[in-house]
């Protein structure tokens, strides 16, 4: 299907709700006889790296629990030079550059603003003249995000919205793709400054959960808003931060100008703990 005739057949979907009812189908616990088979069948389907997973094919007791996997302890080597910040996810470089006049790219001839991204003026003026790398996530990846930085919780931010997929083909159809959909934000305060990193639903499942905030998830119909925490929350690179249920995309963000990015191509293979900046000094 052309992609803007597909883009406009899911304006008529439900989205939100299709989102929901997928993610029960996924996550539903059936008898092994009927779960082994669907699991294997989605690792051969997406070419999924199954001997990178923390448990064998036939103990996943559904797609989303394979989905939703760890990885061996060992299987990603973080970068843990100082003055460094490492990918958050596996997965493609979609963009990267230079937040300029507070805007980002999402693809060729579309562009958004950082405020619409973080909902939030007075946030969004802190990364002005700041950088910002996004990382798409295909059905074959590793679905857990894990904290670029090393640093202190500020706060998140859960921000309500739509479920529309975050393919290539709505990349480029679809305007402002990653400020409409649904998508929680934290803020870290690092030794490279404060970061903030976004993680964005998407149409299936669209289901967010943050590994810091047990209470706090998307697509259950309930704005969290932001949220304060009583307690410092420390977090070292490479920490688990959240996990996708299906999709999606990770945009991170750094406010301060002297972070400079690593060369990294758009379409790039890349994997967690992969350095995404240049050493930051002073």
């Amino acid at each position: 299907m052309n992609d803007r005739l597909f883009i406009a057949a899911l304006h008529l979907l439900p989205k939100n709700a299709w989102s929901r009812c997928i993610g029960a189908v996924a996550h539903a616990r059936l008898p092994r006889l009927l779960t082994s088979p669907s699991v294997r069948w989605f690792a051969r389907r997406y070419d999924v790296n199954v001997s990178e997973a923390e448990l064998p094919l036939s103990d996943y007791r559904s797609v989303g629990e394979f989905f939703t996997r760890r990885l061996k302890l060992g299987a990603r080597n973080i970068d843990r030079r100082p003055g460094f910040a490492v990918s958050p996810a596996d997965g493609r470089v979609l963009n990267s550059g230079e937040i300029v006049d507070g805007r980002i790219i999402q693809a060729k001839g579309r562009d958004f603003s950082v405020a619409q991204l973080l909902k939030d003026e007075e946030a969004a003026e802190r990364f002005f003249g700041g950088h910002w790398i996004t990382v798409y996530l295909s059905p074959r990846d590793y679905h857990r995000v894990h904290h670029p930085v090393e640093g202190t919780i500020r706060y998140a931010h859960h921000i309500p919205g739509y479920l529309w997929p975050v393919n290539q083909a709505a990349v480029d159809n679809v305007d402002e793709l990653f400020a409409v959909n649904e998508r929680v934000v934290t803020y870290v305060d690092s030794p490279i400054g404060e970061v903030a990193t976004v993680m964005v639903g998407a149409t299936s499942v669209g289901h967010i959960t943050m590994a810091y905030d047990e209470d706090l998830e998307t697509n259950r119909g309930v704005d969290k808003g932001v949220r304060h925490f009583a307690d410092p929350i420390r977090v070292a690179r490479g920490d688990e931060l959240g996990t996708f249920h299906l999709g999606s995309t990770s945009v991170v963000l750094f406010a301060t100008p002297k972070v400079r990015l690593a060369d990294r191509k758009e379409g790039e293979p890349i994997t967690m703990g992969e350095a995404i900046t240049l050493k930051t000094t002073g």
